[in-house]
């Protein structure tokens, strides 16, 4: 049987965790722009790369499948590269997760407020009904 975890958060350490996530939230959203089209540049030259890999080694490919859809007048050509060699691309990663416009003002929002209300209060720790509803900020 799991038993309950009980702590005692000082309410200045939430205030202080809670204004650093919104900071860090807000320059996330800020540059989110900037940073997705970097990745979208990163992207494309990883497809890029990818692209000269598969002809490189198209004499090696295996498992040839071919699909000609006469409706449209396309062929389609799937086939398997082994990839162990040590020059195949890797596929570049987001530095963080897209934020909807949505979300993002949601968050602020919910964080804006809990530190709203904590910055009012005179207790000197935050209690686990307070801190469950905004750990998940933190």
């Amino acid at each position: 049987m799991a038993r309950a975890i009980t702590v005692k958060v000082a309410t200045p350490k939430v205030i202080k965790a809670l204004e650093t996530k919104l900071a860090t939230l807000e320059s996330q959203m800020a540059n989110q722009e900037k940073v997705e089209a970097k990745y979208q540049k990163e992207y494309e030259k990883y497809r890029k790369s990818l692209t000269d890999y598969a002809i490189a080694n198209i004499k090696k490919a295996t498992n040839f499948r071919t699909n000609h859809r006469s409706y449209n007048n396309t062929l389609n050509i799937d086939f398997d590269v082994d990839t162990t060699g040590a020059d195949f691309p890797q596929e570049p990663q987001r530095e963080f997760e897209r934020l909807a416009e949505w979300e993002y003002k949601s968050m602020k929002n919910e964080i804006t407020n809990a530190l709203s209300i904590l910055k009012m209060t005179d207790e000197e720790y935050v209690n686990a009904s307070t801190m469950k509803s905004i750990a998940q900020y933190l």
